[in-house]
């Protein structure tokens, strides 16, 4: 039947993944589960062959699911999980299309498909349950298709800044432009977005300016992070085109900057934009430089002052901080071989950068709003440093320490987890260089452990009795939130050290020197403390990590590691 009726046998499985969608059939069982799963493969599989027919298929089952209007909890979440499975179908069979394979039919059905896209990027409902998932997987889906059909994106982005250059309300929307964050670009079509960016920007209302300015930020980090050797080559063969594109923004942005609030926006763009030029970094690197880049030099000084807190403003300080961590995480993008000046720069920096991310006594903060953008930022710093210069392990030990804030206890572990997990480039170096620290990372394990444990066995629900005055419930109120935000940093962070040895068993089991005896008693303690947590099935995904941390601890080359002096014996010991 398939060979004869190919397009009706698609459009059967078509009809029978909309069918099982949770929003049709309810709430998934491990059953129905499977089946949407394999239903998605089919998919997937067949979009290699019958492309305009698959993504036409799913472009309408979305729009139908997308203008279903639904009563109750349960029926919200089952068209919230319906969207993400189709948003995850559709980003796979884009995904899985060779480059620049686009044919007119596959155009015209993407741009059917944008506006459908678009709406979850921009109707995100800040603390909704799955906004934040729904965001995510669109904009995946918005990423893969912008690699085939770029001009439909860039067209619709286009369009948008040209009717801003004309607007004249104070309002105005900026969701399109902020598309600019998630697309996929190479090099040269970042030069496009700069080009038109330069072209158009004098002529935006001020939100239209600092979204551009946001938006731009983020292109250049998804070109450097999918096509890092474009950008390495950038420093081998300079681009002049690129360098006089990115050198006018620069100037445009700088006159833009006429406040310190503004300086502060625009900031960690400014030194991207320096970053483009590498001619011109270079020049910066002397004692004197041409008049027309003195703005250039005199950015520079600015930053430095600010990062060192030298009368600027906390927001100019943590914009600094913000700009440096980028100029760090760039350069080890550059290879250490091309002899770049840029790395002059980092080095002017680096060590007024890690005195105020990293000072236990003063944590860097921007308040509470910001806490998940002040661990990213402390990751890549930490990641960046790394990179830079394995061997200075001061950053490490102030995060290891016990007496340091259990953000940074969290944020190393994290920061040892991209380690291990993304390193794509030749010359970054690799976990085995804070092999050394196994031990302490071990004890920092079970002391979480031990913490988690105690908290969910000792904590009783809190009971108001009617004795206590309105000040004494108070007080036990907060006792109980501070209580609460201890435990989910404590059961955090063991999550991530499970993760931490799921991803490399070794960083865990390193025991140079020591006993036998000795190093059979710590791979047992560590053994036994996931074991523990198996069973823990209230614990979210720590039960599940275990498993999978225990299964590559039981791996063949892995076992070996448990005791080097003797494996078989302590393998059936610990067993």
């Amino acid at each position: 039947m398939a060979a004869h009726k190919p397009v009706e046998w698609v459009q059967a499985v078509i009809n029978r993944f909309d069918d099982q969608l949770p929003v049709k059939v309810g709430q998934q069982n491990t059953h129905s589960k499977v089946s949407t799963e394999h239903n998605k493969e089919c998919l997937i599989n067949v979009s290699k062959y019958k492309f305009s027919l698959v993504i036409s298929g799913l472009t309408n089952i979305l729009k139908n699911v997308n203008n279903m209007r639904i009563f109750g909890e349960a029926a919200e979440k089952n068209l919230y999980l319906s969207q993400l499975i189709i948003l995850d179908t559709l980003e796979k069979c884009l995904a899985g299309q060779p480059k620049d394979s686009m044919r007119l039919d596959e155009t015209m059905l993407v741009k059917q498909l944008l506006p459908e896209i678009c709406h979850f990027i921009h109707t995100y409902r800040e603390g909704h349950l799955y906004a934040a998932q729904l965001r995510a997987s669109a904009s995946g889906v918005l990423f893969s298709l912008s690699c085939n059909n770029f001009n439909a994106v860039f067209s619709r982005i286009s369009t948008r800044l040209q009717e801003l250059t004309v607007c004249s309300e104070d309002t105005v929307d900026v969701h399109d432009i902020e598309l600019i964050q998630y697309i996929n670009v190479d090099c040269a079509k970042l030069k496009r977005l700069l080009q038109e960016t330069v072209f158009k920007f004098k002529t935006l209302k001020k939100p239209a300016q600092l979204s551009v300015i946001n938006s731009l930020e983020k292109a250049f980090w998804n070109w450097v992070e999918n096509y890092p050797d474009e950008f390495t080559m950038l420093y081998q063969r300079p681009q002049a085109d690129m360098a006089e594109c990115a050198e006018k923004l620069f100037d445009l942005v700088d006159s833009f900057a006429e406040s310190a609030k503004r300086k502060a926006a625009v900031w960690p763009l400014q030194i991207i934009l320096l970053i483009l030029c590498p001619d011109i970094t270079q020049e910066l690197c002397r004692e004197t430089v041409d008049d027309s880049k003195a703005n250039k030099k005199n950015f520079l000084d600015n930053l430095r002052k600010a990062l060192a807190g030298h009368g600027s403003s906390k927001q100019l300080t943590e914009s600094s901080a913000i700009a440096c961590v980028k100029l760090c995480k760039a350069s080890t993008y550059i290879n250490w071989e091309d002899h770049s000046n840029i790395f002059l720069l980092v080095q002017s920096i680096v060590v007024d950068l890690k005195a105020l991310l990293f000072n236990p006594t003063k944590p860097f903060s921007r308040g509470a709003g910001s806490q998940s953008a002040d661990v990213d930022l402390m990751i890549d710093c930490f990641v960046s440093c790394f990179r830079i210069n394995p061997h200075n392990n001061q950053t490490f030990k102030v995060c290891l320490a016990s007496s340091s804030p259990p953000t940074f206890h969290f944020v190393l572990v994290h920061s040892l987890h991209r380690i291990i997990t993304n390193s794509p480039l030749d010359w970054w170096p690799k976990i085995d260089a804070v092999y050394c620290y196994s031990g302490e990372l071990r004890t920092m394990f079970a002391e979480t452990l031990g913490r988690v444990v105690q908290s969910c066995t000792t904590h009783a629900p809190l009971k108001m009795t009617s004795s206590l005055t309105f000040k004494e419930k108070m007080t036990s109120l907060k006792l109980r939130e501070k209580t609460a935000d201890t435990d989910t940093k404590s059961h955090n962070l063991l999550l991530a050290l499970v993760k931490l040895i799921h991803a490399d068993p070794k960083l865990m089991l390193h025991n140079p020197g020591k006993q036998g005896s000795d190093i059979q008693s710590s791979t047992a303690e560590l053994i036994t403390g996931l074991v523990h947590l198996v069973p823990q099935t209230n614990m979210g995904d720590i039960s599940p990590e275990a498993m999978e941390a225990l299964l590559v601890l039981h791996q063949p080359e892995t076992i070996e590691m448990w005791n080097p002096e003797a494996p078989i014996e302590t393998f059936w010991d610990i067993r």
